[in-house]
């Protein structure tokens, strides 16, 4: 019978194999802290609204650099377009949603629904029970434009629904009684 003696090289695999052990504890230590939200780029957020300003014809944005501010300039800017029949910048289009959306998780604080406006963002809100795994049982999921005129009051609800514009599941995935966020933008 054949006995299991360790060779030359034993000795440095099992140093080798130390190392990794101890690398995964302290990984382990590590991926259990908190991780900051990431702020916003102000200066991301004020190119956006620039060029979109610039794509109509108006002068750069010389108001407060904040991030409230910079979210309803792009908002403005990129209704500006849409009223002029021009196709939104990208970047302010997305800078536009992710602030409506922030509005509405601020006007409308929960966990309940989840709205999604692929591919820029998605928040969760409304009162009442909340999920914690897996796909969340209201969801509300439209494409950026349409949330834009949902949230300005250009188009109701029901009209959005019944057109498929918008995919609600679930019973309190209906957002007619806090939209829209904007009505003096519409």
């Amino acid at each position: 019978m054949k006995r299991n003696v360790p060779g030359p090289h034993a000795a440095a695999a099992g140093r080798r194999l130390s190392r990794h052990r101890g690398a995964r504890a302290v990984f382990s230590r590590l991926a259990c802290l908190p991780v900051p939200a990431r702020g916003p780029d102000l200066a991301r957020l004020l190119a956006a609204v620039n060029n979109q300003r610039d794509a109509l014809g108006e002068p750069p944005w010389h108001g407060p650099v904040t991030e409230r501010t910079l979210g309803a300039a792009s908002l403005a800017a990129v209704l500006a377009a849409r009223a002029k029949r021009a196709e939104p910048e990208r970047a302010a289009l997305r800078a536009a949603i992710r602030y409506s959306l922030g509005q509405l998780a601020e006007k409308v604080p929960g966990r309940t629904v989840e709205v999604r406006v692929p591919p820029f963002a998605a928040v969760q809100c409304v009162p009442g029970p909340r999920h914690t795994r897996g796909t969340p049982p209201n969801v509300v999921e439209t494409d950026p434009l349409t949330w834009l005129d949902l949230a300005t009051g250009q188009l109701r609800w029901e009209a959005a629904v019944a057109a498929g514009r918008v995919r609600a599941s679930g019973q309190r995935a209906d957002l007619r009684g806090y939209l829209p966020l904007f009505p003096e933008a519409g």
